[in-house]
C-alpha cells in the first residue's frame, strides 16, 4: 500500500486502538520472509523486537526493493508503513526523504512507546544506510 494511502487511513480512524489494528494488517500483507534471510547480518539494531531488512537494487535507473519482517506484529506494521516510505525509489530519493516528517503526520510517535519509537527511527537509519551504500558504490550523491 503506498504511503499517501496509508495516510489517507489513517485519518478514517476516530480512536488509536483502530488505528493500531490498521498498522497490524499492514504488517500482515507484507510479502512472507524467507527464513533464511533472519539472519544477524539482515538484523536491525536498536529494535527491542528483532527485525530484519533485506534490499536489491532492479532497473535502469537503478531502484531500491526493500523486504522486512519483525518477530512483533505491531512493529512488523511499522515495517510495512517505511516499507511503502522506501521501497521503488532510487537511492538518492531514499536519502532526500524526510521520513520523521511523513510520520509525524501519522502520530506515530505521541502513540508509541519510547522503546518503539527508537526502534522505529533505528529502521529508517538502517534504510538510509542501505541507500547510502548503494549510492556511494554506483558514484551517485545526494
Amino acid at each position: 500500500m503506498a504511503i499517501d494511502d496509508i495516510l489517507e487511513n489513517f485519518e478514517l480512524f476516530d480512536d488509536w486502538e483502530d488505528r493500531y489494528r490498521f498498522v497490524i494488517d499492514l504488517g500482515r500483507e507484507l510479502t512472507p520472509f524467507p527464513e533464511a534471510e533472519r539472519t544477524e547480518d539482515n538484523r536491525v539494531r536498536g529494535c527491542t523486537s528483532r527485525v530484519w531488512l533485506t534490499s536489491r537494487l532492479e532497473g535502469s535507473p537503478r531502484h531500491l526493493f526493500l523486504e522486512g519482517d519483525s518477530d512483533a506484529h505491531i512493529v512488523k506494521g511499522l515495517v510495512a508503513i517505511l516499507l511503502s516510505i522506501y521501497s521503488g525509489k532510487t537511492p538518492v530519493e531514499v536519502l532526500q526523504i524526510d521520513a520523521r516528517a511523513i510520520l509525524a503526520k501519522l502520530g506515530l510517535e505521541a502513540h508509541l512507546s519510547p522503546m518503539r519509537t527508537n526502534g522505529l527511527f533505528s529502521m529508517v537509519e538502517r534504510i538510509r544506510a542501505i541507500a547510502a551504500d548503494y549510492a556511494l558504490d554506483s558514484g551517485v550523491t545526494a
